[in-house]
């Protein structure tokens, strides 16, 4: 499977069949409101290594998936929220993994940055940190492009909703 047919794939999948769907940064609305959600869809090309990149947006959770060249390989699957407790983040390996692989340590400071439940699914070669560092980096690039980070001063931006 050539990188545009994978692309093409991920644009075209329908959450619902009566969800609104986004695959454009532009498009954004209360999400709440709307029962939907919002997809978006890029790849990177990053240490010789082509990234495919999928993010769904939920009203109190994002779902990222990270795949690695054409491999349209699902990885690891990990799921996190922060805790009753204030600041702590809690981590799960629901597919393969262990609690100490990066994708684990990803989604911990995914919720960390967003202040929602992330599930995230990386296809990343094992030993390679630089590409793991640089996919994250991508990913967080992404996220606050599309509003979904928190501000500095601790606030949701304006585009996520309780």
């Amino acid at each position: 499977m050539s990188s545009e047919e994978l692309t093409t794939s991920l644009s075209n999948l329908a959450v619902a069949s009566q969800a609104p769907m986004a695959s454009q940064i532009g498009s954004s609305g209360d999400l709440s409101s709307e029962g939907g959600a919002q997809v978006t869809c890029f790849s990177e090309d990053l240490h010789d290594v082509t990234l495919h990149f999928q993010i769904i947006r939920f009203s109190k959770q994002i779902y990222a998936w990270i795949g690695c060249n054409n491999s349209a390989r699902f990885g690891h699957l990990y799921a996190a929220a922060t805790t009753r407790l204030g600041d702590g983040v809690s981590v799960t390996s629901v597919l393969g993994g262990t609690s100490d692989n990066t994708g684990s340590s990803m989604a911990r400071r995914l919720v960390l940055k967003t202040g929602l439940n992330v599930i995230l699914a990386c296809n990343i070669p094992k030993d390679s940190p630089m590409l793991e560092a640089a996919a994250e980096r991508k990913l967080v690039e992404k996220l606050r492009s599309l509003g979904y980070i928190k501000s500095k001063t601790g606030e949701a931006s304006a585009s996520i909703t309780p």
